[in-house]
């Protein structure tokens, strides 16, 4: 495991980064806004239109999620790390390995896909990602790491803690590790791989944020709905 052990160090700061210029970007207090509003005027910044999607549409979502080119494209990364790292050993090496690794990988990823999909109709919430329309690198990935863990709910849209995002990464090795990984996996090893898969599910929405490259392209259909309006100047409701 020490690829993805990596991968943690890498994207960690970069999350405790993005959840430091949340904290900061906090609105000001209502005396604060009051001495504002009598200094200077106080440019009001329109609402952009929120499109809740519909049934059939969230079922295509779920697909492309589950079954589309970059859910396999994915689980063959993932399968190659943990041969390479041997993990687990019990599976060997070889091409039968590999086969292993890919159909566990895949698994997981259809599992928790399934989970988050799954309690989010449950409790009426849109975890796809939007695109945001602010500019600059930094608002950029405060942004695609605080979705992780956010969704919209209702017809407004407005932004919620998202337990369905929070649950899927672990919903997955979870039922890996008392499925079909060896006897000798436990609790711990769900716990640890589900923060490797949370991590990971940053890393994900990052990509989708920095490598969207407009509605015409295959990147376009993963979770993005920018085409329709559906798109996001902040994390605030």
């Amino acid at each position: 495991m020490n690829i993805r052990r990596w991968i943690v160090l890498a994207l960690f700061p970069v999350v405790l980064f993005a959840m430091s210029m949340q904290a900061q970007s906090q609105p000001p207090s209502a005396p604060e806004i009051s001495e504002k509003s009598e200094s200077a005027p106080v440019a009001v910044k329109p609402d952009l239109t929120y499109v809740r999607p519909t049934p059939r549409t969230t079922v295509k979502r779920y697909a492309f999620d589950a079954f589309g080119p970059y859910a396999f494209a994915g689980t063959a990364v993932v399968a190659g790390l943990d041969q390479a790292t041997n993990t687990p050993p019990e599976w060997k090496q070889g091409f039968g390995g590999y086969g292993y690794h890919f159909g566990s990988d895949f698994g997981i990823a259809l599992v928790g896909t399934t989970a988050r999909y799954g309690l989010a109709k449950a409790l009426k919430e849109d975890t796809s990602y939007y695109h945001c329309e602010c500019r600059g690198v930094f608002p950029r990935m405060r942004h695609a790491v605080l979705s992780t863990f956010t969704a919209r709910r209702g017809e407004s849209g407005g932004r919620v803690f998202s337990f369905p995002a929070l649950v899927a990464p672990y919903a997955g090795v979870t039922t890996a590790v008392y499925g079909w990984y060896p006897n000798r996996y436990g609790v711990k090893d769900a716990l640890r791989m589900g923060n490797y898969s949370l991590l990971e599910s940053v890393g994900g929405n990052i990509a989708l944020e920095f490598l969207y490259k407009g509605p015409n392209t295959l990147m376009a259909h993963v979770r993005l709905n920018r085409a329709r309006g559906a798109s996001d100047s902040s994390m605030n409701p």
